[in-house]
């Protein structure tokens, strides 16, 4: 059996820095060293969700750190989740359930800090009863000085937990001996102590020329720099943040099938495209600009937090006609949980749901009426897609019923009966997540458009090979003999599992 090892934390000196792509990293590397590691996160806020396999819903991030453990995810690993349904709210989902929505100053300031602490507290110790060790993960900078009396997902969860703790930078926003020479002025004497190493992440060029970098930090920080990682875009780990997306906006390629994804205001769970983007017959681009949804030869509505909203916002910035004049041209339109709802005749919401407006038409395309409701459907599922034989994998996270005029569902799904509605080849709507993530369902688009995927594609043993690269990339330019003595060294702590406070 391996050695017990401390927790372990990856926080920041600001968001975007590499925080989640680390965390994961370092989770494949402590599997690949003979160790069990689990992820946690004690607080998300993100569109993008994931369903653990007894159907409570995660932060993606974890459920992808979780991958690179090569175990299942479990809420346990994201124990508060917000889910943005607008500028100033978000839904509360607390140890993978919806307990309601909250504005944000209700959150921050009314919300019982110390109840949501002690539920990711209880949480991180059923994870640290089973795995070995617990990769923490923080959450934008740790030295906010205005919400340090409201942290429940940085620095106040490595003093519970007395994890060793890495402070991490991206160099390439620049600025990089400011920010973490002052975060960590910026933290108590008991916080700074936890900090046992920098991480310069997102370096370009040769990393030789910046030992001089090196030392001054060190002598600057009193710290050691335990790793500086070069920039890459040569690995692909499944991104937490959509802000990435505006890097995938890209012109059209005559020699490919273009599909655009309608960027919405509320758009979730965009990751459900990432099989689709490694298809070389594929260009796929995100796009709010009815022009370039009309010129596309396949576009796809995804899913939304914020259904309502994000219809309404169609049609006021001329998508919806754009989307519109794609069906009449016999194109193919595709919409995916929230995007398959508004595909339908209506979107009635009497229980407030989403707001004040109590019924919207929809775009009209199927022959569907969806009605929100306040019950959450989360689980994973199997299905058959049309009159595929091969069972296909996905997920449903949504809060709506859709009922057809007619019967003509896309998929089966095990144990529960039809999902989604299929017009035709060119019009279809379904509730499943992950749906493009079966190959079987992405050559059956290919073939409509007279293409084929080429060479096999496994995109689940396209995943693990990522993970493996990362973890290679990141263990040659890391010290991880300092890491594994620091975490050793203090390991007889870490096995005292205590309640929050003790």
């Amino acid at each position: 059996m391996s050695q017990q090892l401390k927790p372990i934390m990856f926080v920041g000196t600001g968001s975007d820095v590499g925080k989640s792509i680390l965390t994961a990293a370092f989770c494949r590397i402590f599997q690949q060293d003979g160790y069990a590691p689990a992820p946690f996160k004690a607080q998300n806020m993100s569109l993008n969700s994931f369903v653990s396999p007894d159907g409570l819903e995660l932060g993606r991030a974890q459920a992808v750190q979780a991958q690179a453990c090569r175990i299942p995810c479990s809420a346990d690993m994201n124990p508060i989740l917000l889910k943005p349904t607008g500028d100033m709210s978000s839904q509360l989902v607390v140890n993978g359930k919806p307990i309601g929505n909250r504005s944000a100053l209700d959150y921050f300031n009314h919300t019982d800090r110390d109840v949501l602490f002690g539920e990711a507290i209880k949480a991180f110790n059923r994870l640290a009863d089973r795995y070995n060790p617990l990769v923490i993960e923080g959450a934008g900078s740790i030295s906010e000085l205005n919400l340090r009396d409201r942290d429940i997902v940085n620095m106040r969860v490595a003093l519970e937990v007395k994890a060793d703790v890495y402070l991490i930078a991206d160099i390439d926003k620049g600025g990089v001996f400011g920010s973490l020479y002052g975060t960590l002025e910026l933290l108590p004497a008991a916080e700074r102590q936890l900090i046992k190493g920098l991480i310069i992440n997102k370096f370009r060029g040769d990393i030789r020329l910046f030992e001089d970098g090196r030392k001054l930090l060190e002598e600057l920080c009193g710290i050691p720099v335990v790793a500086i990682i070069p920039y890459f875009t040569d690995i692909c780990i499944e991104d937490e943040d959509s802000v990435v997306i505006d890097s995938k906006q890209k012109h059209l390629n005559s020699g490919k099938i273009n599909i655009a994804v309608v960027l919405l205001q509320h758009m979730s769970n965009f990751t459900d495209f990432n099989n689709l983007e490694r298809q070389d017959a594929v260009h796929l681009y995100y796009t709010a600009n009815p022009a370039e949804v009309e010129a596309a030869d396949m576009v796809i509505l995804p899913g939304s937090k914020n259904t309502l909203s994000d219809l309404n916002h169609l049609r006021r910035s001329g998508l919806a006609k754009a989307i519109l004049n794609v069906h009449k041209q016999h194109k193919g339109v595709y919409g995916i949980c929230g995007g398959y709802q508004m595909m339908g005749r209506s979107i009635s919401d009497p229980l407030g749901v989403e707001g004040e407006v109590l019924s919207v038409p929809g775009l009209g395309i199927l022959p569907v009426h969806t009605t929100l409701t306040d019950q959450k459907v989360t689980e994973q599922c199997q299905f058959r897609f049309l009159d595929q034989p091969r069972t296909c994998k996905g997920y449903e996270i949504h809060m709506g019923e859709t009922v057809a005029e007619n019967e003509s569902p896309l998929c089966r799904i095990e144990g529960k009966g039809g999902d989604g509605y299929f017009l035709d080849h060119n019009s279809w709507g379904t509730y499943l997540h992950g749906i493009f993530d079966n190959q079987s369902v992405v050559d059956h688009l290919l073939r409509l458009h007279g293409k084929t995927a080429g060479s096999a594609f496994d995109y689940e043993a396209f995943k693990e090979e990522q993970f493996d690269k990362l973890a290679e990339l990141v263990r040659s330019h890391t010290d991880l003999a300092n890491i594994y003595t620091q975490l050793q060294a203090g390991s007889a702590a870490a096995e005292h599992r205590s309640e929050p406070g003790a």
